[in-house]
Order: C-alpha cells, then structure tokens, then sequence
C-alpha cells in the first residue's frame, strides 16, 4: 500500500463513521450552538517555536520516524514538514496525551483481540518510554540514536516493530509503532489549525475539501473529483 491509498482508506473509514450519525439543521441567529462549535471552543493556533511536551532529542527522533512513513516524495512533503511533530507534541501535552477519556483505575489485564489493547501508561507516557526503549536498543545495535541510521537500515527497523519482532522493556514494540503510525496520519490529515498538514498538503493530496461549511450540493456527486480548493478553520494554512 502506497502513501496516498493509506490515507485515502483512514479517510473513507473516518468519513463512514461520520455519514451515519450526521443530520444537517438550520442554523439561525437564535440557534444556540452545541458545546464544542463556540467560537472560544476552537484550539488555539499553534505558536512558534518552543516545544510543549516533547524534548528536542525526542522530537528529532520521532521526526526521522514520521519521515520514514510519510516521506518527502514527488506526491508531497514529508511529515515532518508538514508539521506533525508539532500536531503530536501538541497532542501529548493535551487531553489525548493524559489520555483524559479514557477509564484507568484498573485493574488492569490483557484484552482480547476484540476489546483492543489495554494500557496502564497513556499515550505521552508511552511515547516517552517507547522512544526511550528505542534509542537504547539502537544504541545497544548499532551505536547510534535512530536519527542517524541510514535510510534502509531505519526501514528494517520500522518493519521489524510493527511485526513485533523486537522487545521493549517498557511498552510492547508492535503497540508502539501502531501509535506512531496513527499519530502521523492524523497529523498529516488534521484540520492545519492543530499544526500539521501545513498548506493543507494532506488534504490536496487526497482531494478533500475541508472544512466547509455544506456539503449538501455535492452528496450526489460519488466517485467524482469535487475540484474545490480545501479549506481550513484558520486563514493562511
């Protein structure tokens, strides 16, 4: 699977789920908005410089790894050009990275294939611990941080974790890399305004048009490219 079919697939996936629980109304000046479409509900628009969770030989590390799944090629830029660094340090140091809706009283035991993974760390913990487990067993492998690997050597990596074949002491490797991957998808296909998917390279890519405000005059129109130019929540994505 190529580059632009992953992300087409977690984006009809995404569009599915949303399709059937979605009913349009009429919104007028005495609508009173659903919590969460405030104006003051919106994220902030990511700042310069400075990160807010992750630490600069951490963000350099998961940089190599995002540019190893998205890389920068004749369909884009990479991932970390795109500013998915910024989306994930953004994420760990927010609500997603406490794992803030998420039940963790426990007790805590191994699920079934069908309950998904159950973990005692939450996702910035467990980057923090899987990054750290990476870099030592690079180190222990190859004596140097994973940033420094060349190219084909970080690919075998990056295969053999997915497949589960390497053992970290603090989190499952294959759970890892799966957290890895999601989160590099959704930096690279997120509304700009989380910062990533600079100059909205996700969404032209796959041909979304982003986030307009109705879709009703297209609904009719499957299979066929809209053309529209994408649209983000903030001006100058």
């Amino acid at each position: 699977m190529n580059r632009r079919d992953a992300l087409i697939s977690l984006v009809q996936l995404t569009a599915l789920g949303v399709a059937t629980t979605a009913s349009a109304n009429v919104i007028n000046a005495n609508t009173q908005l659903p919590i969460g479409t405030q104006p003051d509900a919106l994220p902030r628009i990511p700042r310069k410089g400075g990160l807010t969770y992750l630490t600069p030989d951490e963000a350099k590390e998961v940089a190599a790894i995002f540019d190893q799944l998205i890389p920068h090629d004749e369909l884009g830029i990479s991932a970390s050009e795109a500013g998915c660094v910024d989306f994930l340090d953004r994420e760990l140091a927010g609500p997603f990275g406490q794992a803030a809706s998420v039940y963790r009283l426990g007790p805590f035991k191994d699920g079934t294939p069908q309950q998904g993974p159950q973990f005692r760390q939450t996702p910035a913990e467990r980057y923090r611990a899987g990054l750290k487990d990476l870099g030592a067993y690079c180190q222990s492998q190859h004596g140097k941080a994973f940033s420094a690997l060349d190219a084909d050597t970080q690919v075998t990596l990056l295969h053999a974790l997915e497949d589960g074949k390497i053992n970290f002491p603090s989190t499952p490797a294959a759970d890892f890399f799966a957290l890895l991957l999601q989160n590099v998808r959704e930096g690279y296909l997120a509304d700009p305004i989380y910062g990533g998917n600079k100059g909205m390279v996700g969404w032209k890519l796959i041909g979304f048009p982003g986030a307009r405000y109705d879709y009703r005059p297209y609904i009719h129109k499957k299979g066929v490219p809209l053309n529209l130019d994408p649209v983000s929540l903030i001006d100058n994505a």
